[in-house]
């Protein structure tokens, strides 16, 4: 319990007035009567506090499930009480996130029995299991002349994943592109699954046309056929040296980990079998190609508590194992990133034994402050420095990607924080175009 700066301009208004009566009466008795007074203010300041310990709100932490990495998660408190209050919470959580506000104060309404909600919005800024500790509280007197405070248990252990939020937009996306106001058109082409009949068009190719119902019909009907549905995605996420630098905040490697789920996500949606592994000087993790929103939670548990190293990776290593453990056709992404030309040449010459039994696809995560440097305006020599090495940063991955495109290589090169959308929209469009 601790005093309130109300309390203290009433304890100042009585030495203010012994001053003042003094100067103009010069009686003994005004000692008496100010320490009266402020005595007063003392018993009630007292009292007060004795009836904030006797309403005391009731707060508690709504339960935290899993927070997603990189995102503002939402952290609720719920506050019962019977009385109108003034009240100011601090939660105790991660000192190393960054959080939206570190003090919460509410004036509670009026009505008899209420409850309120206090929210605010914190960011992690890596994985992991973290704990939240308890829940300081300070509740303000009815007479406004002392602050009552105590600490609410609520110790928790919340675990921090990879970006779900970003998971759940994705899931709603894609649902309403196959079903509802957005129904999905059906791609017909050079499948191999029979679709339907329909009517000969200009351009149709004349090798799909089904002569008997031709005939039988008397007007020219020609095979419609679809895509095959049921292919594989496989993904194989360098962990290596490269992925650890930071960009916007986060990891790239954790770029990396929510670009590979966005991507599985969306291969398992459109009824494609999807396998992960994640290598640097070896492949320390195999996930085999399933099928099934089931394997999504599988992946997700599995890849979370893995964090980058700070060693070379070997490019050669983990695709010549991709070959070996997977014999089918499959659509094999590699989600790195790129500096010199000397990387370059070692993905480059992996990529190419992808082809042309596989569709390689190679994911690089770009820096956008390396853009931003690189088209700046400069003002002095140590940022015309920056310029030249920025610029000649990007010239290096132009040429590599050139080389990589060169080889039947699919790229696509894109800022961290863009690229998950960037690549399931290019892999629907390989879907659409029956390419895998």
């Amino acid at each position: 319990m601790f005093p309130t700066l109300r309390f203290y301009l009433f304890l100042g208004g009585g030495f203010l007035i012994i001053l003042v009566l003094r100067i103009f009466l010069d009686n003994p008795t005004t000692i008496v009567l100010t320490s009266i007074y402020n005595l007063i203010i003392i018993l009630l300041a007292i009292w007060d506090g004795i009836q904030v310990n006797r309403q005391k709100v009731a707060v508690s932490r709504k339960p935290l499930s899993r927070l997603s990495v990189g995102r503002d998660n939402v952290v609720t408190l719920q506050i019962e009480s019977q009385q109108p209050h003034i009240i100011q919470l601090q939660d105790q959580y991660p000192q190393q996130f960054a959080v939206s506000t570190e003090m919460l104060e509410a004036k509670l309404p009026s009505a008899i029995n209420s409850q309120s909600e206090l929210q605010y919005t914190i960011s992690p800024h890596s994985r992991g299991e973290y704990e939240w500790g308890d829940i300081n509280v300070r509740q303000l007197g009815n007479l406004g002349l002392v602050w009552r405070s105590w600490r609410v248990p609520a110790k928790q252990k919340v675990a921090v994943y990879p970006d779900l939020l970003a998971l759940r937009s994705l899931t709603i996306k894609l649902t309403l592109g196959n079903t509802g106001s957005m129904r999905q058109v059906r791609k017909f082409g050079s499948g191999t699954e029979f679709a339907e009949l329909k009517q000969y068009s200009q351009g149709d190719d004349i090798r799909l046309i089904d002569w008997k119902a031709t005939a039988r019909r008397n007007r020219p009907l020609i095979k419609a056929l679809e895509p095959e549905q049921e292919q594989t995605v496989f993904i194989l996420l360098d962990r290596g040296r490269l992925m650890t630098a930071r960009v916007q905040g986060l990891k790239r490697f954790d770029w990396g980990l929510n670009t590979t789920l966005a991507l599985a996500l969306a291969g398992l949606n459109r009824g494609d079998k999807v396998g992960v592994a994640v290598f640097d000087r070896e492949i320390t993790t195999w996930i085999p190609p399933e099928r099934g929103q089931f394997h999504l939670s599988k992946l997700i548990e599995r890849l979370t508590p893995i964090q980058p190293v700070m060693l070379e990776s070997d490019y050669l290593g983990a695709i010549t194992r991709v070959v070996t453990q997977q014999t089918r056709r499959a659509l094999v992404v590699v989600i790195t990133e790129l500096v010199d030309m000397t990387a370059s040449a070692e993905l480059l010459s992996a990529m190419v034994r992808l082809t042309p039994r596989y569709l390689p696809f190679c994911v690089t995560l770009r820096d956008p402050k390396v853009d931003a440097i690189a088209h700046g305006i400069t003002d002095n020599i140590s940022e015309t420095y920056q310029r030249a090495v920025a610029l000649d940063l990007l010239a290096q991955r132009e040429l590599a990607f050139a080389g990589l495109k060169q080889k039947g290589v699919l790229v696509l090169d894109a800022h961290c924080n863009q690229i998950s959308d960037q690549l399931v929209e290019r892999y629907l469009q390989l879907k659409a175009r029956n390419l895998l």
